[in-house]
């Protein structure tokens, strides 16, 4: 029986998770399901230093060096095992500001060897982020990243903790709004603050036959 990634990662602690939680979170390739969202984001930020590193994310789909409030947004979740075997989940997010729209792609992986979530950020698959997945006190899911590595070719090398970007993320489910509620905070361990947005979000899962294909990454790594 194949199940989720984050069932994988989580363990006993994914019976803690709030049902619509668990909902979300809790389908794999198996179920021929998808996780699809629109809400709004109320605020995004980032610092003005980071302009250059975020523009150049951009290009791959990687965070973005444009903030604003009531930004509109989109989040589509698909299960599949990727040409490597692989239960993967992908996180494609659109943010719709007035005269462009923003994307923040990711998928990610539950790799055997490390005994925990890989976040493959971008499009391309270049950056791999080891995740530390908890069950929140409020029915919530919390995400922190770790370890960084660089995969172009055959260049591949870990960032030194100095020049990475640490992200603490928090999704739950606010029974009184009736609404999945997102918080993302990136640093950096020298400068501080880097990128933060948060809002609310309806999700739901709908059954599909096939992945979109621009719903996948341009390229897949098979180094974890």
């Amino acid at each position: 029986m194949t199940r989720s990634i984050y069932e994988q990662a989580l363990a006993s602690q994914f019976d803690k998770l709030h049902p619509r939680i668990q909902e979300r979170f809790g389908f794999s390739s198996k179920d021929q399901a998808a996780s699809i969202g629109q809400g709004v984001m109320e605020r995004i930020w980032f610092a003005k230093w980071a302009v250059l590193p975020l523009a150049l994310g951009a290009s791959r789909h990687i965070m973005f060096p444009q903030g604003g409030s009531h930004i509109p947004f989109t989040i589509e979740n698909y299960a599949y095992q990727d040409k490597f075997g692989r239960e993967t989940i992908t996180w494609i997010r659109k943010f719709q500001f007035k005269r462009t729209i923003r994307h923040f792609d990711a998928t990610m992986i539950y790799s055997e060897e490390r005994r925990q979530i890989v976040d493959y950020l971008g499009n391309k698959q270049h950056l791999a982020v080891d995740l530390d997945i908890t069950a929140a006190s409020n029915g919530g899911i919390r995400i922190r990243s770790g370890d960084q590595r660089f995969y172009e070719g055959i260049l591949q090398f870990t960032f030194p903790p100095q020049l990475t970007g640490i992200a603490e993320v928090m999704e739950w489910y606010d029974d009184e709004l009736e609404k999945f509620r997102i918080s993302v905070h990136v640093s950096n361990p020298m400068f501080g603050s880097v990128f933060h947005y948060e809002g609310s979000f309806e999700a739901q899962l709908i059954s599909l036959n096939h992945i979109p294909l621009d719903a996948m990454p341009l390229r897949q790594e098979k180094r974890e």
